[in-house]
């Protein structure tokens, strides 16, 4: 896909705020069809609102997606697949952040499930249809914290040892292997990784006060983070190029050695296949 146009359809992940939310501004602007997937469609309406009033289009829908779910994950793909018959773009970028370790719906960690096991779900199950409408492309949003993190493969779930930013950096890393495995198996999909930067969102709501504070007033603005999330969406200068790892709109940058590991890849990409798996089957049938 050269550019978002009348026919192109695109889903955003996590898209009533923050980055998600100027991304689906920028692609609803471009012309696309824009599907804001997001965990609670009712707070999540005035976003729907805002991004409409912003982009100048009425072409944004609002589906419910919750990625600390399997159940919820394989729901929203069975109803999008009813809805559309094609998707161009699909950005992985809901994000979360917790001091306390906490679980998913499935009983994965929190950081884990979201960043991670949630987008693989949800990508893999689109990939059909994304390769049916290609040139497509996926994005996964990584963020910063992926340079300082490392695989527990014995701790995957961080249960013997927790703190925020050792799980936050294991999922990151988890997200640029996904990248690297899946761009070795999509078919006419390219699929790379956004580091927005430093940005003021919601993510940062768990935090203690001060340090809320001090992200406002030295944090870019979301409009400023979702453009390499949009270049990489929309650009022809990209439209070939695959298993990269942007930021600052058009730099490509090298990422943790770590997720440079082919074996690695293929390693998280099996666990990840049968802890999903294993998830949907406890889930029981959909519908």
């Amino acid at each position: 896909m050269h550019a978002t146009t009348n026919e192109s359809v695109v889903i955003v992940t996590g898209a009533n705020s923050g980055i998600g939310k100027m991304t689906a501004v920028g692609l609803a602007r471009g012309g696309a069809t824009v599907v804001m997937a997001c965990r609670d469609p009712t707070k999540s309406a005035a976003a729907l609102v805002e991004v409409r009033s912003l982009a100048g289009s009425q072409r944004v829908h609002l589906m419910q997606l919750d990625l600390a779910s399997a159940s919820s994950i394989r729901g929203f793909v069975s109803d999008f697949n009813d809805r559309f018959d094609r998707l161009d773009v699909l950005v992985n970028n809901a994000g979360v952040a917790s001091r306390k370790r906490r679980l998913t719906a499935d009983g994965f960690e929190l950081h884990f499930g979201v960043h991670h096991l949630g987008p693989f779900l949800l990508t893999t199950l689109l990939l059909p249809t994304l390769e049916r409408s290609a040139p497509s492309r996926v994005l996964i949003v990584a963020g910063t914290a992926q340079r300082f993190g490392k695989i527990a493969w014995d701790d995957l779930q961080s249960e013997r040892k927790y703190s925020m930013m050792r799980a936050s950096g294991q999922s990151r890393v988890a997200n640029l292997l996904f990248v690297r495995a899946l761009s070795q198996r999509a078919h006419g999909v390219t699929v790379n990784a956004v580091d927005p930067g430093n940005t003021a969102t919601g993510i940062g709501r768990d935090l203690p006060a001060p340090a809320q504070m001090l992200m406002r007033w030295t944090l870019k603005s979301p409009e400023k983070g979702a453009a390499t999330s949009l270049y990489l969406a929309t650009s022809p200068d990209v439209a070939a190029v695959t298993g990269k790892y942007f930021k600052n709109r058009t730099r490509e940058i090298r990422p943790n050695p770590t997720a440079l590991d082919d074996a690695n890849a293929e390693r998280l990409w099996r666990i990840s296949e049968q802890l999903t798996a294993d998830a949907a089957s406890a889930a029981g049938p959909v519908g």
